[in-house]
């Protein structure tokens, strides 16, 4: 049986599963029994040689605590919405109760997470 990755976007997708695994401290039977799904299955998953359903998805990101449309996204399911990226920088640079230091460091900071470089 050849060792092939579904897709970059799925191994990107693995990397991601294991990343939040790590940091909310559940190893891999943990999160499997919280999510619903085999050990195998989610460790097929975070090594990127399966591609999970969006129901599937949706059950890790409840068990994780992360945003189900973030995975969907990853996962190639659904397309990144430049309007939420032109929302968040909207909203850090009308935001009242920040100096305009702070403005400057939080945009500086949500771009090197979402890797855009928009004027704002």
């Amino acid at each position: 049986m050849a060792n092939l990755k579904v897709t970059s976007a799925v191994g990107t997708l693995g990397d991601y599963l294991r990343d939040q695994r790590r940091q909310a401290q559940l190893s891999l039977r943990q999160l499997a029994e919280q999510a619903g799904v085999s050990n195998p299955y989610l460790s097929q998953i975070e090594r990127g040689l399966r591609k999970p359903s969006a129901e599937v998805l949706q059950q890790i990101a409840k068990a994780l605590r992360v945003s189900a449309e973030s995975l969907y996204i990853r996962a190639g399911i659904l397309e990144a919405d430049e309007s939420s990226t032109r929302a968040v920088q909207d909203a850090i640079a009308t935001d009242p109760l920040l100096t305009q230091r702070q403005r400057n460091a939080l945009l500086d900071i949500y771009h090197s997470f979402v890797g855009s470089e928009t004027d704002t």
